[in-house]
Formats: C-alpha cells, structure tokens, sequence
C-alpha cells in the first residue's frame, strides 16, 4: 500500500497532465514556441508516471472486483478468483514499487556531460602505470556508450605512465553513469619491474565533475582569480613549446588551481580552464552541503570524497571489488577493457534503494 503522501504526489501528477494537454492543445499554443517547449518537456516527463498510476488503478479496481466474487458462493469462480488476487496483489506491488523509483529526486546534472580526472597516488611508477590503465578502462568504456572525450590537460609521467590526466566526457547520461567511481582506486599487481614476484599496491585518484553552466550556476568573480600562462609541454610540435598557451587559473578564495594545455590557443586553453574551474567550484558547494546532511541520509554507495577507497583491482586472482557494495566479479581484464556498464549499474541501482528507504522513511 502506497503512503499517503506518494498518493497526494502522483495525484497531482495526474491534474497536472491534463492540465498541460489542455494547454497543447488550444489553438496558438506553438505561438510562444519557448513556453510550448517548456510544456513538452514536462508533459513527456510526467506522462510514463502518470500512466503507470493509471495501470496501478486499474489494478486495484479489477482486484477489488475479484474479492467481491469470495462471497459469490460459486466454488469454481472462487477458485479462479483466488489465483487472480494472488498474481494481482504481486503485480501491483511490483506497479507500487515501480512508481517509488520514478518518484525518486533526480539529479539534474545527470543527463550532462563531466570532467574526470585522473591522478597517481602512492606506488611511485606503478601508480603512474595505473593511472594510464584506468585512463583507457574509462576511454574504452566512452567508446562503447558512444561518447566523445576532450582532454582539458594532461601529464605524462617518466618512463611511462601518467602524472594527472584531465579530460571532458561529452554525451548522454555521462554524470549518471560516472559518478561514482570518484574516490581511491587501489591496484595490487606484480609490477613488470620486480623482479622477486612480490605483489605491489598502488593507488590513483579518480575525481568525477559534472559540467556547470559558469554563468547560471555558479559566479567568478574575476577579481578573485590569479591567471598564469606558460609554455605548453608534451604533445603539440614545436608550436606548442613555443608559446604561452598554456593556462594556469588560481581562484583565491578557495585555493583551487586547474590547468589547461592541450590546445595551441591560449584563448581555448583559458575557455576550457574556466569551465572545468566552474565545475570544481560547484562540486565544492555539493559537497559541503553533503556533509551537512545527517549520516543515516547519506547515500550509501558513498560520499563521492576523494580519500575515500572505493574498489581494489587485484590482477593475481583476476577479481575486482568495490567495497561500497560488497561487489566482487572475477572479469578484470574485460573491466579493463571498459567493460564496466554492470557495475555502474549495480552502484546507480544501490543509490536508489537508498534513497527509496530515505523517501519511505521520511512519509
């Protein structure tokens, strides 16, 4: 049974529906094509729920209707209708569940595009080596959803590896499906140098960002920004080397320092420095307020801090294990591949039960 206050909400839903296909439908609608779009949008939103909340009545009625047949007296209806109240009862149980999860707050950074970065902790070159790894775990992947990544900056380590890479993923759903593998990723491997056989653990940072609209959503005051450029290292030709394109932008406040090289242009190197600065300064302001929630409100597949250790790749026993969820496969080298479309999907499902527990808890 539905609590109250879900049924009030999905209610409402269903006035509001009609009222916007009221509103589609008068005759000029398309005139203001801003608020015709505006409507669309919402229509199409709420309609999947609005319509599920109709099976979910129908159900209800047609279960209503079968127990009234209990007291027919006729042995082979009441038998029919039993089984009917049976696979009734379990259908809409499932409808009810169903429209919790629809119901659940969204992120509305979700759909957009996000920055990862990636950089080398403890483990010296092993980590670097990692980094790298981790760097083609998430390309392939991007790959396979049909994304499109940008790298913002990048540091190559010596004599092979990556310092700290900086890359913007663009494409549908990006956030939805990335964020949570921000935090510590822990590899314990035989490194190609030992020569002993000794099992080595390292460590990388993994930090996940959605894209913000710099003007709408958060506001940089140029006063409180320190812009440095230099020459540019790395790939690029000798162009690269030869000019200051590279940008350095400290916001003051804060402290925070983001840096942009991978284009020949000094211009599109500080566009592209501000933006990813705007996402850091938002994912700032998301976290304070995350640590102002109450613990037993916190999501629990994690906080997203970047000190927290998330998952361990262990390339002896070919497992991987995120600890968050207690999740163990044996398919290392197809996660490497990035083929980590399960896991991703059992740490969204995981953030949504808890959620649902928040929601019921909270009526």
């Amino acid at each position: 049974m539905l609590e109250e206050s879900i049924i009030k909400k999905l209610e409402s839903l269903l006035k509001r529906s009609v009222e916007i296909s009221e509103e589609l439908s008068k005759e000029g609608v398309t005139d203001d094509i801003s608020n015709f779009t505006i409507l669309n949008r919402e229509f199409s939103e709420i309609t999947p729920i609005v319509d599920l909340f109709k099976s979910l009545q129908q159900l209800e009625e047609e279960l209503s209707g079968s127990r009234e047949i209990l007291d027919s007296g006729d042995t082979e209806l009441i038998e029919l209708a039993k089984n009917d109240i049976s696979f009734g009862e379990e259908k809409i149980l499932q409808v009810e569940k169903d429209l919790k999860f629809m119901l659940l707050p969204k992120d509305d950074a979700d759909d957009g595009a996000a920055y990862l970065e990636i950089r080398a902790g403890a483990g010296g070159d092993e980590a670097a080596i990692f980094a790298s790894d981790l760097f083609r775990m998430y390309s392939r992947f991007s790959e396979r959803q049909g994304w499109k990544m940008e790298i913002v900056n990048s540091k190559p380590s010596e004599p092979s590896g990556i310092k700290e890479v900086v890359v913007k993923i663009n494409g549908k759903g990006v956030f939805k499906h990335l964020k949570y593998e921000s935090g510590v990723h822990r590899v314990q491997r035989v490194p190609e140098t030992e020569s002993q056989g000794r099992i080595h653990t390292s460590t990388v940072t993994v930090a996940i960002l959605p894209e913000v609209d710099e003007v709408q959503d958060i506001e940089i005051d140029k006063n409180d920004l320190r812009v440095d450029t230099y020459r540019a290292s790395g790939a690029g030709g000798q162009h690269v080397n030869k000019t200051d394109s590279a940008v350095r932008l400290t916001h003051i406040p804060s402290g925070v320092v983001v840096e942009c090289q991978d284009d020949r242009s000094q211009h599109k190197n500080k566009a592209k420095a501000m933006a990813l600065l705007a996402a850091k300064l938002k994912q700032n302001e998301i976290e304070e307020q995350q640590n102002s929630i109450a613990s037993e409100r916190k999501i629990l597949v994690g906080t997203g801090d970047r000190s927290e250790k998330i998952r361990t790749y262990n390339f002896p026993q070919g497992r991987i294990t995120d600890h968050r969820i207690k999740l163990t496969q044996h398919n290392l080298d197809q996660v490497m591949d990035g083929d980590i479309v399960s896991i991703s999907q059992a740490l969204i499902t995981e953030n949504q039960l808890a959620q649902l527990s928040n929601l019921e808890n909270s009526t």
